[in-house]
């Protein structure tokens, strides 16, 4: 990607930063970095090439925090593609976006003794007691989301979590927005305090923008299962509330955006106006649309969503073998306007090209 197609900085805005001052004018440059870092194309496999191969007739269940949630769908169809590879069988349980529906979801779980459980998309702490059980009767866990870090989280008994960096997603999102703004973004920091890692996202792009010199006007703790209840009209209380003080929105997930436009375009802002929406998860399809079309999102800090489902199964594997974690940390991707057309853009999905399928049944002997 070129770097003059990245930047929107205007060459009036340019002059601006440096008639600012060295202090200035170093930040904007260092941002630029970050972004840039993460902007071009992921076209070569850094994760594992060895490892035990495919241990045979297993059936594993996905416990998932809510299939409408464009990033767990995602992993969800990259789990189903590997454990067809590897010859699993997969049940997926909907837990439809309620505590009460993921505890009954983890029950109905453990009553079809799984070969192994994969959790999907929510926090691990929250169903703790459904999870020492799982432990306790041998059943090898895995997840994607379950807590802020990536690894093993041995006090719930998951084998390993599965993650890009969610502080360098965060990292990349904010510096995104400062470097749109010329160093001036004026942000409203969408996330939902039931998931850590969620908060843990949200406070690192708080941190990142008032480092940077930037203001967050409001930090909005609304939950992600009544976005579409709760937006629209969140949406025009804050226009109204900070008007064009407010530059950018910054969400810990893609699904916050999915019911913002219509309220945006009510109040007479065009698609690609402010304030502009970015993302620091998980690069849904609905997010690639919006980002292709210029229709009320700018960025999404894209997840490997499919490749993540691999390294899912890949790491189940691993434990049943009674190995330790691959230790793989899988790649983020800055989507925007100017990248949307690679590493798997066409079918609105960060999939880098990097081989990963070959990679995993080549360690699977498949």
């Amino acid at each position: 990607m070129k770097r003059r197609d990245f930047l929107t900085t205007t060459a009036a805005t340019v002059i601006a930063i440096l008639a600012a001052g060295p202090v200035l004018a170093d930040a904007m440059s260092d941002a630029q970095a970050i972004v840039d870092k993460y902007a071009t194309k992921v076209d070569k496999w850094d994760g594992p090439t060895t490892g035990p191969k495919a241990q045979e007739g297993k059936s594993i269940v996905v416990v998932a925090a809510d299939m409408k949630n464009g990033g767990i769908l995602g992993v969800t169809n990259g789990i189903q593609e590997a454990a067809a590879a590897i010859g699993w069988t997969v049940t997926v349980i909907d837990s439809a976006g309620s505590i009460d529906g993921r505890t009954a979801a983890f029950g109905q779980a453990m009553t079809l003794k799984p070969s192994g459980i994969i959790i999907n998309g929510f926090d691990a702490v929250e169903q703790k007691p459904a999870m020492e059980a799982a432990k306790a009767a041998g059943i090898p866990m895995v997840s994607w989301h379950a807590a802020p870090a990536v690894g093993p989280v041995p006090e719930v008994g998951v084998f390993a979590n599965v993650t890009t960096d969610a502080m360098e997603v965060s990292k990349a999102a904010a510096n995104w927005a400062y470097v749109d703004a010329g160093g001036k973004p004026g942000v409203i920091i969408f996330t939902d305090s039931t998931y850590a890692i969620a908060i843990a996202k949200a406070d690192r792009m708080k941190e990142e923008i008032e480092k940077l010199g930037g203001t967050v006007l409001e930090y909005v703790d609304t939950p992600i299962a009544e976005t579409s209840q709760r937006m629209p009209q969140l949406t025009t209380t804050l226009l109204q509330k900070y008007g064009e003080k407010w530059t950018h929105s910054l969400a810990i997930n893609d699904i916050y955006f999915d019911f913002m436009g219509p309220s945006l375009a009510a109040a007479g802002i065009a698609g690609d106006g402010a304030p502009k929406s970015v993302a620091a998860g998980d690069g849904s399809e609905g997010a690639y649309q919006r980002i292709r079309a210029k229709q009320f999102q700018s960025v999404t800090v894209a997840e490997p969503l499919n490749l993540q489902g691999w390294q899912l199964i890949d790491e189940l594997n691993r434990a049943l073998a009674g190995e330790q974690w691959s230790g793989y940390v899988s790649p983020l991707h800055v989507v925007t306007t100017a990248n949307v057309e690679f590493d798997g853009g066409p079918k609105n999905t960060f999939d880098p090209d990097n081989g990963y399928r070959d990679a995993y049944k080549a360690i699977w002997g498949k």
